[in-house]
């Protein structure tokens, strides 16, 4: 869709970003982070740049309404079909500076990933002002690139991202920064070495997986949130 960012790893490699959304947060650090600012029971949540609608389900269980919006249109149908037995869930094609619903529609804005740390998502945060109801919560989950296995991973891979710019970013227009040890573990190391190969260039994976073993990965994660 017109202002779609491309993603470097689900859009081409979906089936593997599976194994990275199953072995992400295996100790439900992060969900508990992000109940403890944006508790969704009851609620209308938003889970903007769903990707195949991993997170959909999850959010499902206590919510009123859950909407995935997702720009990737075999995406979109990877999360319809993921959905189909879910009566409040509905997946929709848009984009983040576009969000597909009426004024003050939502509670809860799940963004994990989609944002792109920071700069350049201001017209995707104005349409937050616009869907999120008086008394939401918005949650936008990024990398933490100054600690962590992962982080140290991510600072090579991504130089041109300044983590202090980023912070700079968030902090100035509002949103608070929590801090959370979310992990990695996988199944196998096959499944590891898969991932850290849609994520990184082959150089690099070749690299950090040479100096890594077994199958888990300490990584951390910022969640921001802000009240509106």
């Amino acid at each position: 869709m017109t202002g779609a960012i491309p993603s470097p790893n689900i859009w081409h490699h979906p089936a593997t970003y599976e194994l990275e959304n199953h072995a992400a947060d295996p100790h439900g650090a992060l969900w508990g982070a992000m109940e403890s600012v944006g508790d969704w029971s009851g609620r209308d949540v938003l889970d903007l740049g769903c990707g195949t609608g991993y997170h959909l389900p999850r959010f499902a269980e206590t919510a009123r309404t859950v909407t995935g919006v997702e720009p990737h249109a075999s995406l979109v149908a990877l999360a319809r079909r993921r959905t189909r037995r879910n009566a409040n869930v509905t997946v929709l094609e848009g984009v983040a500076q576009a969000i597909p619903l009426p004024p003050a529609s939502v509670d809860v804005v799940h963004v994990r990933w989609a944002y792109f740390f920071g700069p350049g998502s201001e017209p995707g945060l104005a349409e937050l002002d616009r869907v999120v109801r008086r008394g939401g919560t918005a949650l936008v989950i990024d990398n933490d690139a100054t600690r962590s296995t992962f982080g140290a991973w991510f600072r090579r891979g991504y130089p041109a991202v300044d983590p202090d710019a980023v912070e700079r970013f968030w902090s100035t227009r509002g949103w608070t920064r929590e801090a959370v040890d979310m992990g990695w573990s996988f199944a196998s190391r096959a499944d590891l070495e898969a991932v850290v190969r849609i994520e990184f260039t082959p150089e690099l994976a070749d690299a950090v997986l040479a100096t890594h073993s077994g199958t888990d990965v300490d990584y951390a994660v910022n969640l921001w949130w802000k009240r509106f």
